[in-house]
């Protein structure tokens, strides 16, 4: 019996692709994501338009975060996420924070925490000038940032509010509030979801 781990993942895209918007482009990722033998969608947010982060940095971004199924570790996971943005035409050249065709963040697999509790606290409570011009060598999980940004919580919020970091505790409901009155300032879900693509 293969063992199925529990996983996140965050979708971003402002530019479009060859023939997609940047929204058409998440959609069409889902069912490529879906589409790899060892990783089954669960659940699916809204696509939402979220301003780019740092602010002016470029165009709004389309945002959703998907629940997924894998019997992939994590490495192999981030590796297969990257192949699927490569095949999209992601140019990892721009650097951190650029803008992009798609962008496929690892947020948490099960209740990991990589590579060990003391090295992603650090990360965690790295400063905003730090986090500008450190990037991590390893995989860090859960995602380090995940707790501020509001373009991954309030979408994961739709479909797993009581999900808990596995080191802080915090839910992922709690952590959006903890952003603040003005965290989903400028944001916006498309009224209507996305189907869970076919298996």
């Amino acid at each position: 019996m293969v063992n199925l781990s529990f996983g996140i993942v965050a979708l971003g895209a402002n530019l479009p692709s060859s023939a997609q918007s940047p929204a058409g482009t998440l959609r069409q990722t889902l069912g490529i994501v879906h589409s790899r033998p060892a990783i089954t969608i669960s659940a699916l947010s809204r696509i939402w338009w979220t301003p780019a982060v740092p602010a002016g940095s470029g165009p709004d971004f389309a945002n959703a975060v998907a629940l997924i199924r894998t019997s992939l570790g994590p490495e192999a996971l981030l590796s297969c996420l990257h192949e699927i943005e490569a095949e999209a035409g992601r140019d990892r050249s721009g650097g951190r924070w650029s803008a992009r065709v798609l962008d496929l963040d690892l947020i948490a697999l099960d209740d990991r925490v990589l590579p060990d509790a003391a090295t992603l606290r650090g990360w965690i409570d790295l400063p905003p000038a730090e986090q500008a011009r450190r990037a991590p060598a390893h995989l860090l999980l859960p995602h380090p940032r995940m707790q501020d940004r509001a373009f991954v919580l309030a979408p994961l919020c739709e479909i797993a509010p009581f999900w808990r970091h596995p080191l802080t505790g915090a839910s992922a409901a709690q952590m959006l509030v903890d952003l603040g009155p003005d965290a989903l300032a400028g944001m916006r879900p498309l009224p209507w979801p996305p189907a869970v693509p076919a298996a």
